[in-house]
């Protein structure tokens, strides 16, 4: 049996987003910037996508030179953009993150702290919840940008965004949340919650690959991240990538759909995974098991025994999962989000992820169980350190 379950790395094409894009793969080749009709009458399908998009998270698109929603290449991209352009709006010259984000917003905060910005981490509680108090003890009225993930790509654990927004805003700073692994999985409300701006991706929601979206709060224009023409009101220059863009949105509406009922089975399909892991192996825990998460996300803990080895034989079963995130992979060290929920260094390195989707099934859960306990068993016999 094949059994997939790193969805939080990449998820599957869903036919009916295939289906979507494939007209403008063929007949509809046209650009969406032309004067002629066989051009323009692209752009209709470019902004039913961004209306989609803007009713999955629960905002207003906007349209013509004032787009709440600009079309990007993913995620990457988007944190990357809020960081540098909060810097540029405000002025101020300091960045607020955690600990625990996703390497696009922490690796972009690191490199604007080596080009003369000051960096300061919120740290996180042993479940790895957001320590709200470290996060005001971070803040003066030199922070420019706030940035919380909407849920952490490794545990699952869901952030609070509305009180980072909320706490953001007291110093006059704006608050961005990449919210890539959130969407499709929890009710998003950015204009609810205070959000100025938030970044996801379509290939985490059954969407096409290389293309993502940035929402800014109405009111606020970043500088354009991209010079060259007049495309998403001059704010991102380059032809539109209308087959993915048509991708996202097919993605971003199926997924404001099937959220609750979808949702509701994965939970199902997590909860068994996670007993069966617990009473099948000895010692096992789960990151952040006592704290809000996403329905889909696992991270197990394997006393004794080493993730490459657990994540090779279960490879060998047909079983895909993961040590952590998909963007750290061929790092040594251990993830640093188990870190900074102060996890001894061997057992972090035990960290195997399931990350489920609604094409699982309980088949699947029960041959990954029988599996994985084999595979436990078997490496325990022989490691030095169980």
């Amino acid at each position: 049996m094949k059994v997939y379950l790193d969805n939080n790395a990449t998820t599957s094409l869903d036919p009916r987003v295939l289906a979507a894009m494939l007209p403008f793969l063929g007949e509809r080749f046209g650009n969406p910037s032309s004067f002629h009709t066989f051009g323009s009458s692209l752009m209709e399908a470019v902004e039913e996508a961004r209306g989609a998009v803007a009713k999955l998270i629960g905002a207003a698109p906007g349209s013509g030179e004032t787009p709440s929603v600009v079309f990007t290449s993913g995620g990457t991209e988007s944190d990357n953009w809020a960081l540098r352009g909060a810097l540029a709006l405000s002025g101020r010259r300091t960045i607020v993150t955690t600990q625990v984000e996703h390497p696009a917003v922490l690796e972009t905060a690191k490199q604007l702290e080596r080009e003369g910005c000051t960096l300061r981490l919120a740290g996180v509680t042993g479940e790895g919840e957001l320590d709200l108090d470290s996060l005001e003890k971070a803040m003066d009225d030199t922070v420019a940008v706030v940035s919380v993930m909407a849920a952490n790509n490794e545990t699952g654990v869901l952030m609070p965004v509305r009180e980072c927004a909320d706490l953001a805003h007291r110093y006059g700073a704006l608050f961005h949340t990449d919210a890539v692994q959130a969407a499709g999985k929890t009710a998003l409300d950015a204009s609810g919650d205070g959000i100025d701006l938030m970044s996801i991706s379509a290939h985490k929601i059954h969407g096409p690959k290389g293309i993502g979206a940035l929402y800014t709060r109405p009111g606020i224009r970043l500088p354009a991240f991209i010079h060259g023409g007049h495309h998403e009101g001059g704010l991102r220059a380059g032809t539109y990538n209308v087959p993915g863009i048509v991708g996202l949105g097919e993605a971003a509406k199926l997924a404001a759909e099937e959220l609750h009922a979808g949702n509701a089975g994965i939970a199902a399909l997590r909860a068994r995974l996670e007993e069966g892991i617990l009473s099948s192996c000895p010692g096992a825990t789960i990151a952040g098991a006592r704290a809000p998460r996403l329905p889909n996300t696992t991270t197990a803990l394997f006393s004794g025994v080493e993730s490459e080895a657990i994540l090779t034989l279960l490879d060998m079963r047909g079983i895909s999962v993961s040590s952590g995130s998909a963007c750290s992979t061929g790092s040594k060290d251990p993830s640093h989000v188990l870190k900074a929920m102060g996890v001894d260094r061997n057992l972090a390195n035990s960290a195997v992820r399931f990350s489920l989707s609604r094409l699982n099934t309980a088949s699947e859960m029960e041959y990954t169980l029988e599996v994985l306990a084999d595979v436990i068993t078997r490496l325990r016999r022989i490691s030095p350190y169980a």
